[in-house]
């Protein structure tokens, strides 16, 4: 893992020992079989969520530096989302007091409440705010579809997202015929709406750190799956 930035090469190894990232068989919705799985649905223990949020801030924070990212407010889409944002928000304020002292959070309701305060977004108000959404993955790109639509609706400006991980798939292609070159859904993500998407681990990541640590098949399995379905983007 020597070759990766150590927030990276920690956030690895927290998601191996911590067993988000699997290595086996594993059925996907797309139905590929997949030699590994992550699942940022496990980082539900104290240590395992602080190496998350903690990767996630790095991540912000390297990308400020290196592009100038700004936004208001860390946007988390229900429900894997929610918890990312939240404990992404703290870190930051710890991490960067001084730029990130007063940033906010929000995230959606699956149903709107008619209720109370009512409304399809909890935290802060999206009106004439940057906004920066906050996920897991990147699968077929729907989800982040609607969070987007959901953040324009209420008047907020999403200025990017970051996952935890890049897939770096292909797309099934519309004919079933998963041989021809398909761009990934971040990718085609990335082009629709013209924003930035940072990815704090690739698949490229995942395979050159598992060298070290996995058995020469799952490293093998690993390496032909990412050869079939590799993204053309």
């Amino acid at each position: 893992m020597s070759d990766l930035a150590p927030y990276k090469a920690e956030f690895l190894k927290a998601a191996i020992d911590g067993g988000v990232l699997k290595f086996g068989s594993f059925e996907l919705k797309s139905k590929r079989i997949s030699p590994y799985f992550f699942n940022a649905g496990d980082f539900y223990r104290a240590d395992l969520l602080r190496a998350i949020s903690t990767a996630y801030a790095k991540a912000i924070i390297e990308a400020r530096e290196q592009t100038g990212l700004d936004f208001d407010i860390v946007f988390g889409p229900a429900y894997k989302g929610i918890p990312l944002a939240t404990a992404t928000t703290d870190k930051l304020a710890e991490l960067k007091p001084e730029v990130y002292g007063q940033i906010c959070y929000s995230f959606d309701r699956k149903e709107a409440k008619d209720h109370g305060e009512g409304g399809n977004i909890v935290g802060a108000p999206l009106k004439g705010k940057k906004v920066l959404i906050v996920d897991d993955v990147i699968t077929a790109g729907t989800a982040k579809r609607e969070a987007i639509a959901k953040i324009r609706k209420e008047g907020g400006t999403v200025v990017g997202i970051v996952v935890a991980l890049d897939r770096m798939e292909k797309l099934p292609s519309p004919d079933g015929d998963d041989s021809k070159p398909m761009p990934s859904a971040l990718g085609e993500i990335k082009k629709e709406y013209g924003i930035p998407i940072i990815a704090i681990l690739t698949l490229d990541n995942i395979i050159a750190g598992m060298k070290s640590f996995a058995t020469g098949d799952d490293v093998r399995r690993t390496e032909a799956y990412r050869a079939q379905y590799k993204a053309s983007d």
